[in-house]
């Protein structure tokens, strides 16, 4: 396996990782985050509903890898909704494709037929690591995968997620939208056992792509670059116009660059559980912070801070090197 410098100076075999996406364009960045940092080893790449419906976030997914030159990562489709069979859609955000913008390449490569659970069930049990499962939109895929093959949680390092928050939501006003999209999912895998690792709005929300750091896309010399730049664009006029932000926040990347950089986010300990019932709170993160549940464990690390200048240097670099 070769070897990739992390940036604490340490040389360590580049750390295996799947990513669940419903791309996006803060997914699309993720992806091309992963693609362009020696520090991980993009396994496979499966897609859910969310941001857009699962075919349209399929498409995305394989143009995305073909604009980066990695068609030779497996794609699946997955959940066309949550659980409990409803399918709620953010595309009042990124648009009818979930990827409105710029004209994008047609794919070069198909999906794996066998779909988006059995595709992460044997690139997991077939690493000789465990895996680290990176999911960025509703974590469907990865709650039935927990669900239909409880053998493969000795195969996975820890789940890292973007969704939740420790303050406000964004889809309601206390739900996140991934949350919200599928709580029952989210219950399974903070019920697993497994190391997890939430990063939500309130960590998200300091990942802003200001006017300076679309200008740092838009002046590289290569067409991913400057795809990215117009990526903020439309999601940054989407983030104007419904919540007032003057520059958008670019939620998803936070977790692959949380495993490049370990010292990028501070961490909190804490118990989390989703609401699934509330008339006015369904899918709101309760994130017990001050220990407010004193008969319940902590069982994820919740990212409460982020070093943004870091982290816009780890991603553009990233990007700057496909």
């Amino acid at each position: 396996v070769a070897l990739a410098r992390q940036r604490t100076g340490v040389l360590m075999a580049p750390r295996p990782i799947v990513i669940d996406c419903d791309p996006g364009h803060d997914d699309a960045v993720a992806l091309l985050l992963a693609v362009g940092s020696p520090e991980v080893d993009l396994l496979a790449v499966t897609t859910t509903f969310g941001n857009c419906a699962v075919e349209d976030a399929t498409r995305n997914a394989l143009q995305i890898l073909t604009l980066a030159g990695a068609t030779g990562v497996p794609v699946a489709s997955g959940a066309a909704g949550g659980i409990d069979g409803k399918s709620t859609l953010g595309n009042y955000v990124h648009g009818t494709s979930g990827l409105d913008g710029p004209p994008m390449p047609a794919p070069a490569s198909e999906v794996v037929p066998a779909g988006a659970v059995e595709l992460l069930r044997r690139t997991i049990q077939a690493s000789a690591e465990p895996v680290t499962v990176v999911a960025t939109g509703p974590i469907t895929n990865v709650a039935r995968l927990l669900l239909e093959h409880p053998e493969v949680k000795d195969g996975i390092a820890e789940v890292i997620f973007m969704g939740g928050s420790t303050e406000r939501g964004n889809h309601t006003p206390t739900a996140e939208f991934n949350t919200y999209a599928d709580p029952e999912a989210l219950d399974v895998v903070l019920r697993s056992g497994l190391v997890v690792r939430m990063v939500g709005l309130n960590l998200t929300h300091q990942a802003l792509a200001t006017p300076e750091v679309v200008e740092r896309m838009r002046a590289m010399d290569h067409v991913v670059g400057q795809t990215c730049a117009a990526w903020m664009g439309f999601f940054g006029a989407s983030y104007n116009r419904l919540w007032e932000f003057e520059a958008p926040p670019v939620h998803d990347p936070c977790t692959v660059a949380a495993l490049i950089d370990p010292d990028l986010i501070q961490w909190r300990e804490c118990f989390v559980a989703v609401e699934l019932a509330g008339t006015w709170t369904r899918g709101t993160t309760v994130v017990d912070l001050h220990h407010r549940y004193p008969d319940e464990k902590p069982n994820a690390h919740v990212a409460m801070t982020l070093d943004a200048e870091r982290y816009w240097d780890l991603v553009l670099d990233a990007v700057d090197r496909i």
